[in-house]
């Protein structure tokens, strides 16, 4: 069976070393963030989900969800138990807010819990997960009396919550919903239609669902200007707001699923449903947003998690499993093999997947900062700054975070040779969980379009620009650190590929939008290898620094700076190929008429 060890060091030391997350507490929330209380989250975090969730992974990917007769769904064995595990130790109240009764840390700290649930089980994380995208969505577009009615036992984990998007005949196109929410006279609305994908849509673990649902009032645009947005429980509230009347929702079916067979992947029936609108009229789509775009940060964090358990578990089998000598003699003489471990394609993939993890691990944390500063900077021009970064940056941390998580994944299987074939050994599951990160909440090509489409040119380019600004004065810096001009002058020289990409759009793609579209998936791929050679570069600074002291643990800042040079001479480099790509255009591509795409008889 497969195991897993929360990388609570790595996280110590990006949070307290590379962010410096001390320095903000003079801003709200950030009081209680003292190391002493980051290093304790950080550590009890890690030891829950690697003691309590880890070992309950393989259980629920083997047994499933369960749905009854009576429409009713029951989780795997064990989760039922963890569950209240989580909901007692107050793990869902981290970042929530206190007037609702949570503890109002910084999202930072919620980002690195979110990475350890998500490691040791995807499939469990995914409950608590949707329960705090609806939350933020209810905190955002909720009236005061709605956030006074949920909030406090979604926060609790009393209650989850999901969210409900799409149908069967429109993907990703919201404005095609058929959903309709119909007026009951009394403030409430009659809501009729089918949706799909569901995630966490009907379970066991909690004593109420509250559902957020796009739909469509009558005589509303046919479009997606014409989408509302509704809270419909799965039981209605009674006078005292407890879990009364059972609503007209029910689970169709569960979704038979690659991966995550442990969450409960729903067809949701809404029969005349009873539902209250969110925000206003015909602007759902802009409330759902504030969820979707917690679910793309989380499913980036997705990416992260399935290669980072992949990956130790790789690492322990390559210093197990001999086969063959080392090509420079035999490492270990008195054995009739070495552990494959020595061979370089071997050490090849796990070097990939080690810098990899700790860049992207880098990047989700200080992401997670940019969402705290955006709401609680001291002026105006740092929040505004913080959300340019993380609204361009969203798009690539979900779209090249789970395109390299899924690559990690399937190279830590590799590692096993015939038994990373063999479902025992666990790889396989981690191969199939990683698959649909890369697909849900906007496929990693919409979140391409997203980037180049939308984000590049928003407000004339004014986050692209503060981007651009941040890594050059990075590179500045550290040229005048011994040891760190060669791995400054690689990142100089892939970002500069990163603009000249970005300056061929802007020349090319206003004449033809093909362009952009043929281009947009290599740009994303720039723009990850670009970002992640910022944060190996921060955090090779802080290691030289700390080196100076002379620390008991100098090993570890030392594998940084290695790690920091395999980074930047091993995938810096893919900026330039992807490049020239990206200028060959869209001409070939879109050449062929369809019937050339047809098989021949």
């Amino acid at each position: 069976m497969p195991t897993y060890t929360a990388p609570t060091r790595d996280t110590r030391f990006v949070i307290n070393e590379m962010l410096d997350l001390a320095s903000y507490g003079n801003l709200p929330g950030f009081e209680n963030a003292t190391q002493d209380m980051i290093d304790t989250v950080v550590n009890e975090a890690g030891k829950f989900c690697s003691e309590v969730l880890a070992p309950l992974n393989q259980i629920g990917d083997e047994q499933g969800c369960t749905r009854h007769e009576d429409g009713s769904v029951t989780t795997p064995d064990g989760f039922k138990e963890a569950y209240q595990q989580l909901v007692e130790a107050g793990w869902t109240t981290l970042t929530g807010p206190e007037e609702f009764g949570g503890q109002g840390l910084p999202h930072v700290l919620g980002f690195a819990f979110e990475e350890y649930i998500g490691t040791a089980n995807q499939a469990f994380a995914m409950y608590p997960g949707l329960t705090g995208g609806a939350a933020a969505a209810l905190q955002a577009a909720g009236s005061q009396e709605q956030k006074e009615m949920y909030l406090p036992k979604m926060i609790s984990g009393e209650w989850s919550g999901t969210m409900n998007l799409t149908e069967p005949h429109c993907g990703t196109d919201l404005g095609m919903i058929r959903t309709k929410a119909v007026p009951n006279g009394d403030g409430s609305y009659a809501i009729t239609g089918t949706k799909i994908f569901i995630s966490a849509g009907e379970h066991d673990l909690t004593s109420n669902i509250i559902h957020l649902v796009l739909a469509k009032t009558p005589g509303a645009p046919d479009s997606s200007k014409g989408i509302s947005l509704f809270v419909v429980p799965k039981f209605i509230l009674d006078e005292n707001g407890e879990p009364g009347e059972r609503n007209g929702v029910t689970c169709g079916s569960i979704e038979k699923k690659m991966g995550i067979h442990g969450n409960s992947t729903c067809v949701l029936n809404y029969d005349g449903a009873t539902g209250w609108m969110l925000g206003e009229e015909n602007k759902g789509l802009a409330a759902m947003f504030v969820m979707m775009n917690a679910a793309r940060l989380g499913v980036g964090l997705q990416g992260l998690a399935q290669a980072e358990v992949s990956y130790q578990n790789a690492v322990t089998y390559a210093l197990d499993r001999r086969q063959g000598r080392a090509l420079t003699g035999p490492a270990e003489p008195e054995a009739k093999a070495d552990p494959i471990f020595v061979h370089p394609d071997v050490r090849r993939m796990l070097m990939d997947a080690k810098v990899f993890n700790e860049g992207m691990r880098a990047l989700c944390l200080w992401g997670a900062l940019q969402v705290d500063l955006t709401h609680k900077a001291q002026t105006e021009e740092e929040r505004q700054l913080a959300d340019d970064l993380i609204g361009l940056m969203t798009p690539v941390i979900k779209g090249y975070g789970t395109d390299k998580g899924y690559d990690i994944a399937n190279n830590m299987q590799q590692v096993y040779g015939g038994h990373g074939y063999v479902k025992e050994w666990g790889m396989e599951q981690f191969v199939r969980d990683s698959r649909i990160a890369m697909i849900y909440e906007g496929t990693n090509g919409v979140q391409a379009m997203d980037l180049c489409g939308r984000k590049l040119a928003q407000h004339g380019g004014r986050a692209v620009q503060a981007y651009f600004a941040a890594i050059d004065e990075e590179i500045a810096s550290a040229k005048q650190i011994e040891g760190l001009a060669d791995m400054a002058g690689r990142l100089e020289k892939a970002l500069g590929e990163q603009k000249a990409a970005t300056m061929w759009f802007m020349q090319n793609a206003m004449q033809n939008p093909n362009h952009l579209g043929a281009g947009a998936h290599h740009y994303m791929h720039i723009m990850g290898i670009v970002t992640l050679g910022f944060m190996w570069l921060k955090m090779a600074k802080v290691a030289v620094d700390a080196l100076k002291g002379s620390p008991e643990d100098a090993a570890f800042y030392e594998a940084k700076l290695t790690s920091a040079a395999y980074y930047t001479e091993r995938f810096l480099p893919d900026a330039g190929a992807l490049r020239r790509k990206l200028e060959a255009g869209s001409e070939n591509m879109m050449k062929l008429p369809e019937e050339a795409f047809a098989t021949a008889a």
